[in-house]
């Protein structure tokens, strides 16, 4: 069969989307690695299934190239949310999107018809300060529960940090049974922060939803950036914008349409 897929991102995180209004594909994890491989396949950091909810406007798969399955993805989501938007699937700018960390509320901005950006909620962080043994040095880090595992450390210098090296060592620890997505934040300004991001089944990333929310929780927990003020994070990617209270963490950001394509099954 051949199946149909758009291609998108959010800060240069890529996704190939399927649409399950209108297609029954099964995703397994080999199928997935298939999809998300970038020499061999379309190419992506994650496969987006969008599909239909019983509770909300849609409901969001997201798996990694590794074949897992993610519980949230905040770029991701964006996207998701532009796709359903477009092809009316919601009428309305403020929708609801099922994921495996619940429903979460988002608003879009449109523009000519086009969404090129949205409002997420992504609902209340849990976290706490911890520190692990690495290579003979213990590590002070933040662990943030975003609906998926992050743990961020801060430095100095991010842009020559060894982030591949430590982002490896710090995903597969013993201290994270289930593997963690691991952020290194840099404060470079009054509620601005530089960020790089290990994606847990991915590598580095140019740009991590959940993994900017993570660092923005971090850095105010920490006493570097104020509460329920926009946090401006620059990824590698571009720019995500993160406000966080103690309630909830809200995420602002681009969503982009790349292009459609079909391939063979």
């Amino acid at each position: 069969m051949n199946l149909p897929f758009s291609k998108m991102h959010g800060c240069g995180n890529d996704y190939v989307c399927i649409d399950g209004f209108k297609n029954t594909v099964e995703l397994t994890p080999a199928f997935v690695r298939k999809l998300a491989n970038r020499h061999y396949g379309i190419g992506a950091d994650g496969v987006v299934l969008i599909a239909p909810s019983d509770e909300a406007d849609a409901l969001m798969r997201m798996f990694n190239p590794d074949g897992s399955e993610s519980n949230m993805c905040g770029n991701a989501i964006r996207c998701t949310a532009k796709y359903v938007y477009e092809a009316g699937y919601a009428t309305q700018k403020e929708m609801k999107i099922e994921t495996r960390s619940g429903i979460k509320p988002i608003c879009v901005t449109v523009e000519d018809n086009q969404v090129t950006h949205a409002m997420v909620n992504m609902g209340q962080a849990a976290f706490s300060s911890d520190s692990l043994e690495l290579n003979g040095t213990s590590h002070l880090f933040t662990r943030v529960d975003m609906g998926n595992p992050h743990a961020v450390f801060f430095c100095d210098d991010v842009d020559n940090f060894p982030v591949a090296e430590m982002g490896k060592q710090i995903e597969m620890h013993p201290a994270f049974p289930r593997r963690t997505n691991v952020e290194f934040a840099q404060i470079t300004g009054k509620n601005k922060l530089k960020l790089r991001v290990w994606e847990r089944g991915a590598g580095e990333t140019l740009a991590c939803g959940t993994g900017t929310c993570a660092a923005a929780v971090a850095a105010v927990e920490n006493g570097f950036c104020d509460e329920n003020t926009d946090i401006a994070v620059t990824l590698r990617g571009g720019e995500l914008t993160i406000c966080y209270t103690r309630d909830r963490v809200t995420m602002h950001g681009e969503c982009i349409f790349v292009f459609n394509g079909v391939i063979a099954i």
